[in-house]
């Protein structure tokens, strides 16, 4: 089953669909089916009349499920006593003096991490916001009990914690929660000596600034983050996209065009790179769609929806996620609009509408905004000004 499917379907009910557990020890499976429900730590903890102090504890893996504790958590996610089977084999062996063990933490962790950014571009920030925070306060919780490097490496995954729900915020309309969550995932990666998350966070930055319209800024924060000591080829390719697109936005095709050579040029050291990917993937980052979305803010219509045409048709040119897949579609449909082909342009948006809905997320309701513009220049029939109107 689609993890995004599961969440769905049990977030209301709290039952799950399914006996079979996920992997790794107690508190990481305990972790994993919160995070699939949405629930957080309280949540979790008043289903199964349990303290919170004692969720965290068992997620971070500072004390080992009684009998009793481990059937109260079966219950209630409803996983027909394969908890307390769990439980019993003492897979957890949690150190009597407090001292973490970090590998099977990290390790546990970093899988519940990938999970829940695979709900997220599936289902939008509700779905996952509650469990990567509260995930986030016991990797905080446990650092400082951790020692040497395993300490590092545990500020290190809260640090990519961090920064999974400063975007989550963003995607939920709230971009001064999203600045503050980058702002703990820099603070918290320098604790486990990493920078890197100190030139991302200016990418993050000038995302933020060109949804508000300010092009300017969006190509400082891109050219700062290029230029951090700490930027690695996946942050400059990222600081180049953002500097693309705000150069776009400003009307400024040659200094676009320049920008999305270096992107090409840094996409191109990425692939094959085990160097850690702060953001969106940059293998998913088709150059072609990246160039055909700076062509639509470049009000080249007809370029872009050429591009768009062929680059859509692809697989697997498109990322296979519900939300790259809608964002781009709306951007096709604002291109054919703005060539004056307003019925094929309906006809995407109509189809896309209800994976817009699902997922709720402010940035991609925001690609709307320039599809009604266009669509509204041109003879709509009311049935297409029935949609347009109720975008």
């Amino acid at each position: 089953m689609d993890p995004a499917d599961s969440a769905a379907g049990t977030a209301s009910t709290g039952r799950s669909t399914s006996t079979r557990l996920p992997s790794g020890d107690f508190g990481v499976v305990l972790a994993t089916l919160r995070a699939r429900r949405g629930w957080s730590v309280r949540e979790f903890a008043r289903r199964a009349n349990v303290s919170e102090g004692q969720i965290c504890n068992l997620e971070s893996g500072l004390r080992n499920p009684t009998p009793a504790v481990a059937a109260a958590c079966d219950a209630a996610f409803g996983t027909g006593g394969e908890l307390v089977e769990l439980a019993g084999a003492g897979h957890r062996g949690a150190r009597a003096e407090g001292v973490v063990e970090a590998g099977p933490v990290v390790a546990g962790y970093e899988r519940v991490l990938w999970e829940l950014k695979g709900i997220g571009r599936s289902t939008g920030p509700r779905f996952v916001t509650a469990s990567m925070k509260s995930i986030t306060r016991i990797l905080t919780d446990a650092g400082p009990h951790a020692v040497g490097e395993q300490r590092a490496e545990i500020w290190r995954l809260a640090s990519r914690f961090a920064e999974y729900t400063g975007w989550m915020a963003q995607e939920a309309g709230n971009p001064a929660e999203a600045l503050r969550w980058t702002n703990f995932a820099v603070r918290w990666g320098a604790l486990g000596g990493d920078e890197t998350v100190a030139a991302y966070a200016l990418v993050r930055k000038a995302f933020i600034a060109q949804h508000r319209g300010d092009s300017h800024a969006a190509i400082g924060f891109a050219d700062q983050a290029a230029e951090h000591p700490a930027a690695n080829p996946v942050i400059r390719a990222h600081a180049a996209r953002r500097a693309a697109q705000g150069h776009a936005c400003r009307g400024d095709a040659e200094a676009c065009r320049e920008a999305l050579e270096r992107f090409r040029s840094y996409a191109a050291e990425v692939i094959g790179d085990r160097t850690p990917h702060w953001g969106p993937r940059i293998e998913n980052g088709n150059p072609r769609l990246i160039e055909a979305s700076c062509m639509l803010s470049l009000r080249r219509f007809e370029l872009a929806a050429d591009l768009f045409a062929v680059e859509r048709r692809r697989r697997p040119a498109v990322p296979a996620d519900d939300n790259s897949q809608a964002r781009f579609a709306v951007r096709q449909a604002t291109a054919l609009a703005g060539v004056g082909r307003l019925d094929d342009a309906c006809q995407i948006v109509e189809a896309t509408l209800p994976v817009i809905k699902r997922i709720d997320s402010a940035t991609l309701r925001a690609e709307l905004g320039p599809f009604v513009e266009q669509a509204r220049t041109r003879r709509a029939s009311p049935g297409q000004l029935a949609l347009i109107d109720a975008i």
